[in-house]
């Protein structure tokens, strides 16, 4: 099967309704719902609804695992995995996505490893990916904000999501990071980066990422998995979102058009 080119409501966040819809303007092949505190992401029921009025199917779910979405399902990380992997089951996802563990989760994060190979046991379950992250710089220190995400760390995953925006901003080849993870990739959050102001998430072509190359990698390896635009759309004047929107969807069909 060739990889479906799927787009993530992060891309508008926190509006989860313009996501299904510009997703099913534009003709992607479903979207990827990342639980946030708009009570359209929180349900199963609030996602299904949304799935069947736009007629765009529900790929993957992101965890809300971010700074701002804390508070989202409760404080407990491990709970929130365990439900996203129950909604995504739920929902027909067969892939979640998850970060490493802050350094301030210290009992989460020991036990973080263990709970993705449990969590991913299951024949009829989604895959649970761990996505790379990146670190930050301030007053001149370069400081990690995330435990179990050294290369260390994920040379022991078994199915990665790879953020080419997070490489950029990690200063990180997305090239060599492939060729180092190559038959653990089995997600993909396609965006674009400088590779100098931090995480962009920019439409593929705005910044100086070689997405193509990458996309030609894992076309002769045959990636299967879903590819899809995380991108910072929601930022974007309102006047140039659609025509952004329409770009994004076309750069990942032409880039993984030898496989689809």
């Amino acid at each position: 099967m060739p990889p479906s080119i799927n787009l993530s409501t992060s891309s508008v966040f926190p509006h989860t309704e313009l996501g299904f819809r510009l997703a099913a303007e534009h003709g992607f092949d479903g979207v990827e719902v990342m639980v946030n505190h708009d009570r359209h992401s929180q349900t199963v029921e609030a996602v299904q609804a949304l799935s069947a009025q736009y007629g765009v199917p529900i790929r993957s779910v992101h965890v809300p695992c971010l700074v701002v979405s804390q508070h989202v399902w409760g404080f407990n990380p491990e709970l929130k995995l365990r439900r996203s992997v129950e909604m995504a089951t739920a929902v027909g996802a067969d892939v979640v996505v998850v970060h490493p563990p802050f350094r301030w989760q210290r009992d989460y994060g020991a036990a973080f490893a263990a709970l993705v190979d449990e969590l991913t046991e299951s024949e009829d379950g989604p895959t649970v990916t761990v996505e790379n992250m990146y670190t930050v710089e301030a007053l001149g220190r370069t400081v990690r904000p995330y435990l179990a995400d050294a290369d260390e760390d994920f040379a022991g995953y078994d199915a990665i999501t790879l953020d080419t925006s997070h490489a950029g901003a990690d200063r990180r080849d997305i090239l060599e990071l492939y060729e180092a993870w190559r038959g653990r990739v089995a997600h993909l959050h396609l965006s674009d980066s400088t590779t100098n102001r931090g995480d962009e998430h920019l439409p593929p072509g705005m910044g100086s990422l070689p997405l193509t190359d990458l996309a030609a990698a894992m076309v002769a390896d045959d990636f299967a998995g879903h590819v899809v635009l995380e991108v910072g759309i929601g930022r974007l004047p309102e006047a140039t979102r659609e025509a952004v929107t329409a770009d994004c969807a076309a750069f990942a069909r032409e880039a993984f058009a030898a496989s689809r």
